[in-house]
């Protein structure tokens, strides 16, 4: 394992979010923060004289704003990783989904906190683990995809009758590509939990539909899980299946996060594992940690059939790796391959 520190680049207009930052991410010995810039264009210059392995980037920043940077960033440097910090507004969830699409591998939440040290523990809580994961120190040893016991069932033994996804780091953009490539004829209903703060979540949903022409939005308690339709779990709640009657319904809930994540994976696995049996169909995408591996568990001991995104496709290959390595996975493919085989697979 690469033991060698960390290098960050720290780009935001506000003095007192770098020193948060700075603050945060030097409390890990493996990270430190090498330059700060209070704009994009400062940024780039830094970077033409020195070395960062990672850039934090302010969504909203004066003379070059995050998306310009990123997008010179992505022209000059396609290689490094840019996590993106935005307020956690309507505006900024709208403007870090724009940076994903340009190629951004990760965002968080600006501190939001009543004081310093409590700012600095949030910060710390959600950018250290996001800056290994991306820069490759967090691979458990031997977790490729060689040798990987998949499961041998190459069908279902039951029809699908529901698709729940699971994704994290990457997410938004492995999302878009397996939805928008699945077509029409394809009507089970579609459960889905990114890792997300709320209101991303929001936006995410209406990405979704936009892409692919598919009823989509944030899932709301109680309601009906209809065919042809996708469902988002909303932030900050964990989104599960229930029945109500003769009609499986969808429940929302702010039960205690897991895996730290509200919404988790393991809720929405678990629960379809409960209602659906062998009826499940399950894909976990690229994601760091392991969200969602009891919940495979349960899948699979109902005989559901799992696919898990591969690793040379996976910005992060913490959550479907988990999966692989533990012998759940029917089947672990390249992203590109999914979809045509979730259509393979309900035909």
């Amino acid at each position: 394992m690469n033991q060698s520190i960390i290098k960050v680049l720290l780009v935001d207009d506000s003095a007192v979010i770098r020193g948060l930052m700075t603050q945060a991410i030097n409390l890990d010995p493996e990270i430190e923060v090498v330059g700060t810039a209070m704009h994009g264009q400062t940024a780039l210059t830094w970077l033409q004289n020195n070395q960062a392995d990672v850039v934090v980037l302010d969504v909203e920043m004066p003379v070059m704003d995050g998306i310009s940077c990123l997008k010179k960033l992505k022209q000059d440097y396609p290689e490094m990783p840019v996590i993106m910090a935005s307020a956690l507004t309507r505006k900024g969830a709208e403007v870090t989904l724009q940076a994903f699409d340009l190629g951004a591998a990760g965002c968080i939440q600006k501190p939001v906190a009543k004081n310093a040290s409590e700012a600095i523990e949030q910060v710390a809580r959600n950018l250290i683990p996001l800056i290994k994961a991306l820069v490759g120190q967090d691979k458990a040893p031997g977790s490729s995809n060689t040798n990987l016991r998949t499961n041998v069932a190459k069908l279902p033994t039951k029809t699908p009758m529901i698709l729940v996804i699971g994704s994290s780091t990457g997410g938004p953009n492995a999302l878009k590509a397996v939805l928008s490539a699945i077509p029409e004829k394809f009507t089970i209903p579609i459960l889905v939990a990114q890792h997300m703060p709320p209101l991303f979540t929001k936006s995410l949903a209406e990405h979704i539909e936009r892409e692919t022409k598919r009823p989509t939005a944030e899932a709301v308690d109680g309601e009906l899980i209809e065919r042809g339709r996708i469902y988002v779990a909303p932030g900050d709640f964990h989104m599960v299946i229930d029945k109500q009657e003769d009609r499986m319904v969808i429940r929302l809930n702010q039960d205690s996060p897991e895996h730290f994540c509200r919404p988790s994976v393991n809720p929405l696995y678990s629960s379809a594992a409960q209602w659906y049996g062998s009826s499940v169909l399950a894909v976990m995408l690229t994601g760091m940690g392991d969200d969602g591996i009891e919940g495979a568990q349960l899948i699979s001991e109902r005989q559901g059939y799992i696919i898990v995104q591969d690793e040379q496709s996976s910005v992060v290959w913490g959550m479907p790796g988990a999966i692989a390595n533990a012998g759940l996975a029917n089947q672990v493919l390249p992203l590109r391959s999914i979809a045509p085989e979730l259509v393979r697979l309900c035909s």
